[in-house]
């Protein structure tokens, strides 16, 4: 299985930028968006249909903001749009398709840099996901979970640690939070496979930064204990930009 994971920072733009010839290039079996910044009525269905996908979206009530996406050849037996958490879901974050001997899981993590208020939400969201998604480690042994997490995990994952300690996205108890996450069985699919490399999923658009390489590892392709050995690669596709996010492209052996 090929899997596509993006932030898109709107899909009408990415669009516009390639979205869709790198998506007919790669050919991916199931792709997955955060931040599509769209409701479905203001996409066209040909843009999927025409790549052969039936598309999924979880849209947050405020126009233009946040947002996921489902797109998949194949057909889920069920589909679950929200977390289940009024708070969170009125924002567009989650979609889950159960596919039966796996599940597929994208998921768009709020941001704290635009201050208290974001950054306390943020960290409720954390608590609340992390006994979300170890309910449903059970319920799916073979669980892929992706998306911007908008947490760099280690000092490896960001390109200058020390001048970003106090920045949202790098905090301790962030970093704390991932560790935890990780140690109740989940798998960092890209430190699993590449343990010692240090690339950037993300880069602000701000002086120049990509160009610089100046970024942040801040998306993930997360995979419980059972879809370990089913890893073959992934990739963090720079070329072409479409966002400021990169694409990562997963490939499993299911």
């Amino acid at each position: 299985m090929k899997l596509f994971c993006l932030n898109c920072n709107g899909i009408r733009s990415s669009w516009e930028k390639g979205l869709g010839k790198m998506l007919k290039s790669e050919s991916p079996d199931i792709v997955c968006f955060q931040e599509t910044k769209a409701q479905p009525d203001q996409l066209s269905p040909s843009i999927w249909e025409d790549l052969g996908y039936t598309a999924h979206f979880h849209s947050a009530e405020k126009k233009g903001y946040s947002g996921v996406g489902l797109w998949t050849r194949l057909a889920p037996k069920k589909v679950t749009i929200g977390l289940g958490i009024e708070e969170f879901d009125r924002e567009g974050r989650s979609i889950l398709a159960d596919f039966g001997d796996y599940a597929v899981w994208t998921v768009y993590f709020p941001s704290g840099t635009t201050g208290d208020v974001r950054q306390t939400l943020k960290m409720r969201f954390l608590d609340e996901f992390l006994q979300i998604a170890n309910k449903l480690k059970k319920k799916h042994p073979k669980l892929l979970l992706c998306g911007d997490v908008n947490i760099a995990h280690t000092e490896m994952d960001i390109h200058d640690p020390k001048g970003n300690a106090k920045s949202s996205g790098f905090l301790p108890e962030e970093r704390a939070w991932v560790t935890k996450f990780l140690e109740t069985g989940w798998i960092d699919s890209y430190r699993y496979l590449y343990p010692n490399k240090q690339e950037y999923s993300w880069w602000t658009f701000r002086a120049g930064a990509r160009g610089k390489n100046k970024g942040w590892r801040i998306d993930y392709v997360f995979v419980t204990p059972e879809l370990k050995n089913s890893l073959k690669s992934l990739e963090i596709k720079k070329e072409p930009i479409l966002s400021d996010h990169a694409p990562l492209i997963a490939n499993l052996n299911l």
